[in-house]
């Protein structure tokens, strides 16, 4: 808990303009409130501004008068967005007409709102498909320079302070690439290294490549593909530190690091774990949550050039409360790239 009491300070010493398309629901409009009670984020929230207050005032929500509330129907930027929608997508084939029915819709609209610079990141997925709130952020957004894919982090505060980060660790990816090839995986652990220090804020990221071998104990095309996407980490970011390919054990114990690959640097060190596929990745940081107690903060959607994050369909308002503050955490180490 005492990393999350950071991540929101670091949030409250910096304050981001945060979209909030899904306006009128339930969840979301109770986080937004205790928010803005607590100077986490400044908060644009998209929906009918006669419905959001009045549904404010059903559920005894003091602040959310303190929100920009941005009517889709009716606001001074619409058609200023409608043609930025078509400028950026006219080669695809949209049409000005098209680009003005979308722009009605709050997930395109926050994202145009963001590529304008009149915000600086979004938090949807209470009511939509990860698949929905992506689409725009990709049309519109896009990926970061010399990023292709986007993945989902996740923060696991665990038991173990002996492991990691004093028992943090953050894992990629296991929310959304579901089968990457070795130029994904090297951006996924570029990308994950950075949320490492943008919203875990480790000053000294350890990236180990995780497979069923380390350093050749075992001959498979899985693990030819870890080690190539070593090496294309490497050309992405020379500076990271990173290392691969290494068992889980060895990544984490000191004492097997030194024994399965002596002379690494990462090896019973790392603190950031890249998972070689989503299906390992997703079932592991699981296990870790359930079975040993862990927290796991997240998905942190990454390699977005501004962070849009999304969440479960089943999140409850702390859910919600703590993936803004972590998505401005994000909006201030993408301003400082």
């Amino acid at each position: 808990m005492e990393l999350l009491s950071e991540i929101i300070a670091r949030a409250k010493a910096d304050k981001q303009r945060i979209v909030l398309p899904e306006g009128t629901e339930e969840r979301t409009l109770k986080a937004a409130d205790r928010i803005l009670a607590d100077g986490v984020a400044d908060l644009i929230i998209i929906g009918n501004p006669t419905e959001i207050l009045s549904l404010a005032e059903k559920w005894g929500l003091s602040h959310i008068g303190q929100a920009t509330i941005v009517d889709p129907q009716n606001h001074p930027k619409k058609e200023a967005y409608a043609q930025l929608l078509f400028e950026l997508r006219q080669k695809k084939g949209m049409t000005l007409e098209q680009a003005q029915q979308l722009v009605l819709d709050p997930l395109y609209l926050g994202c145009l709102i963001i590529k304008a610079g009149d915000a600086d990141g979004q938090l949807a997925g209470a009511r939509n498909t990860t698949g929905n709130v992506l689409r725009p952020a990709l049309q519109i957004i896009k990926t970061a320079p010399g990023i292709t894919c986007v993945s989902g982090a996740f923060i696991m505060l665990t038991q173990t302070p002996q492991y990691g980060e004093n028992g943090i660790l953050v894992c990629g990816d296991c929310a959304v690439t579901p089968v990457p090839d070795a130029a994904q995986l090297s951006q996924i652990a570029v990308c994950t290294a950075d949320t490492a220090r943008a919203v875990a804020g480790f000053e000294d990221p350890r990236v180990a490549l995780l497979s069923f071998s380390t350093k050749g104990s075992a001959k498979h095309e899985l693990v030819d593909k870890v080690t190539e996407a070593l090496s294309l980490a490497r050309e992405l970011r020379p500076e990271l530190k990173i290392d691969g390919e290494l068992q889980a054990d060895a990544a984490l114990v000191p004492s097997v690091g030194e024994s399965k690959a002596p002379g690494s640097a990462i090896a019973g060190h790392a603190n950031v774990l890249v998972f070689p596929n989503l299906e390992v990745g997703n079932i592991a940081y699981k296990l870790v949550q359930r079975l040993g107690n862990a927290e796991a903060l997240g998905p942190i959607l990454q390699g977005i050039a501004r962070p849009v994050n999304d969440l479960s369909r089943g999140c409850s308002v702390d859910d919600v409360y703590k993936m803004v503050a972590i998505t401005a955490n994000q909006a201030i180490a993408a301003k400082k790239a």
